[in-house]
């Protein structure tokens, strides 16, 4: 079969297998879910360490709902399953639309997908590793006198997975670059002279995705440009121009 010519399939075709594949995604979060649950706990421990290294030694973590310690913790391992599962999450949508693209466009879509895992766990280990000890040392600096520390359990896993988002998405802008720059939607050599205005939208966007500190908004936002830069370096690779 040549790329031209691709096989069709009737709507309702299209919406089973779309509902079939849906279906294992969320078998997949279960089945990881299950194997998770009993570590719980642990999980949670594992999480909240780069807050609780700058908690008093006479203070802690506190839980002020009467569900709280049993809830955070489920919350926690359930988005933790989604993040594990993302790969054969990202595998079924590929395998669905996989079939309505030419050879020529797979050769550019299977290193994208692979990228888009690679970059979000990148994304989330970056603020985990480096952005969260920066921005508690900030904060555990600025207490007043007479004041501890003992951050809620339920408001800190509601801090913390923002941030997780925030970084694990913003660490795909290479991806939506050179996605828009294959279809032919941006031309990258024009993108590249609004770095100013992108670089200022940049810091916006972190002021408005973290927490009102200057750290994890610079710390978002500095990122966020140098992959713009890194997706215009790649979206020259692929962009055919307009008159292709």
């Amino acid at each position: 079969m040549s790329d031209e010519e691709l096989p069709s399939q009737p709507f309702l075709a299209h919406l089973a297998e779309f509902r079939d594949r849906m279906l294992r995604c969320v078998i997949a979060v279960l089945v990881i879910f299950a194997g998770l649950f009993s570590f719980s706990n642990d999980i949670y421990l594992f999480v909240s360490e780069p807050i609780r290294k700058f908690i008093p030694a006479s203070s802690s973590m506190i839980a002020t709902e009467v569900a709280s310690p049993f809830l955070t913790p489920f919350k926690l391992t359930l988005v933790l399953s989604m993040f594990a599962a993302m790969p054969y999450i990202l595998f079924q949508i590929w395998s669905f639309v996989a079939p309505g693209l030419y050879r020529r466009e797979k050769k550019v879509a299977i290193p994208l997908f692979f990228s888009s895992v690679l970059l979000f766990y990148a994304g989330i280990a970056f603020a985990y590793y480096v952005v969260f000890p920066l921005v508690f040392l900030f904060f555990a600096r600025i207490v007043p006198d007479g004041i501890t520390i003992m951050p809620d359990i339920r408001s800190y896993l509601d801090f913390a997975l923002k941030l997780f988002f925030a970084f694990g998405l913003s660490f795909e802008i290479p991806i939506a670059v050179v996605i828009l720059a294959w279809v032919g939607a941006l031309d990258p050599n024009k993108l590249a002279r609004k770095r100013p205005y992108v670089f200022i939208l940049c810091f916006v966007f972190g002021m408005l995705l973290t927490p009102p500190d200057v750290i994890s908004q610079t710390l978002l936002a500095i990122p966020m440009w140098l992959l713009f830069e890194i997706g215009i370096i790649f979206g020259r690779w692929v962009y055919r121009g307009e008159d292709t």
